[in-house]
C-alpha cells in the first residue's frame, strides 16, 4: 500500500498536535519548585552545569547555549564523559541540572551519587518524578510527555520538545530578572546579523573618505563628475558655509536629461532635491535601512552635529549582512 500526500499531511499534523498537547500540559510544571530553581540560579555565584545522555544531551547543549547568550553562565557536561573524567568540570558553588526522560538510565544512576557526594545542588529535569533521578534531586522540573509523537511511541520527540520549552522558560525568566537588554544581547552576539542589527551604527559602515559634495551653483557637468567619482550614486549640495541644501542622485540626473533638450546652463540647485532624508552619524545602521525602505530610496545623507559627514548607501548595509 503506497503512502499518499494526504497520508503524509495527516501524519505531520498528528505530530504537531501531540507535541502541542505535551507543551500545553507543561503549564503544571511552573510551580513552587520551578520558582525556587529560578531563584537559586539567579542568586548563584557559580555556574549551571547541564548534563544528560542521548537526545537529552542534545537538548541540554541547546539549553546551555540559550542560557549563555542571555546572561546565565552555563556549561554542558555529557553524562557518559562525566564518569570517565569530565566530572572535574563541576566546581564548588556550581549547580548541576540533569536531563533525563526516564530518570533511570545506567549513566544517571552512576553520576547522581557522585554529584551528591561532591555537595553540589542537583536539579533534575525528568519525565517521571518517581524515578531514581526524581527521588535523588534536590529540586525537580517535571518535563513529561504522555506519548511521543512517533507512531511507535518510542523516538524522543514530544519528550525532547517539553525539555527544550522548559529550558527556554528558565532562560527567559532569568533574563528578565537580570534586566538583560538589547545592548547586552548584542554584546554576546557580535558576529551574526542579529547582533549587527543591535550594535552596528551608521558611522561604522560609511566610507569616511567619500564625501561627495557640490555648491548650489556648480555646473551640471561637474556635478555628474562628482557623483561618478565617489561611487555612491549621489552627491550632497552644500552652501559656502557647509550647510546642507539638498541632494542630487543619479536618478535626478536621468530625469533632468529626459526633461531638457539642453542643460548646459543648468546648475546643481536646478536639479537637486531640497530637504533630503538624513540619518544621524551614530544611529543604528538598521534604522537607516528602514528609512530607505519606507521612502523607497537607496542612500541617505549622514549628519554629525548637524554637519554633513558623508553618505550611506543601501549596498553598505547589505554588504554587512544585516538584511
Amino acid at each position: 500500500m503506497s503512502t499518499t500526500k494526504a497520508d503524509i499531511q495527516k501524519t505531520a499534523l498528528e505530530v504537531i498536535e501531540k507535541e502541542l498537547l505535551a507543551v500545553t500540559a507543561l503549564r503544571q510544571s511552573i510551580d513552587g519548585s520551578f520558582l525556587k530553581i529560578v531563584e537559586i540560579l539567579y542568586t548563584s555565584k557559580g555556574r549551571l552545569i547541564v548534563t544528560g545522555i542521548g537526545k537529552s544531551a542534545l537538548i541540554g547543549q541547546k539549553i546551555v547555549a540559550t542560557l549563555n547568550s542571555t546572561g546565565t553562565p552555563a556549561i554542558f557536561m555529557h553524562a557518559a564523559d562525566a564518569i570517565h573524567g569530565d566530572l572535574g568540570i563541576v566546581q564548588p558553588g556550581d549547580t548541576v541540572m540533569c536531563l533525563s526522560k526516564s530518570g533511570d538510565t545506567a549513566e544517571i544512576k552512576v553520576l547522581v551519587p557522585l554529584i551528591r557526594k561532591m555537595g553540589n545542588l542537583l536539579i533534575g529535569m525528568v519525565g517521571n518524578r518517581e524515578s531514581y533521578l526524581g527521588r535523588s534531586a534536590d529540586y525537580v522540573l517535571v518535563a513529561s510527555a504522555p506519548h511521543e509523537a512517533c507512531p511507535n511511541d518510542l523516538a524522543p520527540t514530544a519528550s525532547t520538545t517539553v525539555q527544550m520549552v522548559l529550558g527556554d522558560a528558565l532562560a527567559v525568566c532569568l533574563l528578565q530578572l537580570r534586566g538583560f537588554s538589547q545592548e547586552d544581547f548584542a554584546r554576546f552576539h557580535p558576529g551574526g546579523s542579529l547582533g549587527k542589527k543591535l550594535y552596528l551604527r551608521v558611522c561604522d559602515i560609511i566610507d569616511h573618505n567619500l564625501l561627495p559634495k557640490v555648491l548650489p551653483g556648480e555646473s551640471i557637468r561637474d556635478t555628474i563628475f562628482e557623483i561618478s567619482r565617489n561611487r555612491l550614486g549621489a552627491t550632497a549640495v552644500l552652501d559656502q558655509s557647509g550647510k546642507l541644501q539638498g541632494i542630487i542622485t543619479d536618478g535626478d540626473v536621468r530625469r533632468m536629461v529626459e526633461k531638457n533638450n539642453r542643460f548646459e546652463n543648468l546648475c546643481a540647485s536646478d536639479v537637486m532635491t531640497g530637504e533630503p532624508k538624513t540619518v544621524l552619524y551614530d544611529q543604528l545602521a538598521v534604522h537607516a535601512y528602514e528609512m530607505m525602505q519606507s521612502n523607497k530610496i537607496t542612500q541617505l545623507i549622514v549628519l554629525r552635529e548637524n554637519r554633513y559627514a558623508g553618505m550611506v548607501h543601501i549596498h553598505d548595509i547589505i554588504r554587512e549582512g544585516i538584511v
